[in-house]
């Protein structure tokens, strides 16, 4: 389980638009909503369902 105040392995560009964008960690992505994170440049498909997939073992969602 990733740490709320982590953010979970969905690759280095992602990582960097995330940490760019003020996210550094998977609590401050819950309520943030989804199409705001598809448009960073390196946040794709796959990092959504992995950073959706750490939320949900929180309880927690995208917004």
């Amino acid at each position: 389980m990733t740490p709320l105040d982590e953010l979970p392995r969905i690759g280095a560009p992602a990582t960097r638009a995330l940490h760019g964008a003020g996210h550094t960690g998977l609590g401050q992505l819950a309520g943030v909503p989804r199409t705001e994170l598809a448009a960073l440049h390196g946040v794709g498909p796959k990092a959504l369902r992995l950073i959706e997939e750490a939320l949900a073992e929180h309880g927690l969602r995208l917004g």
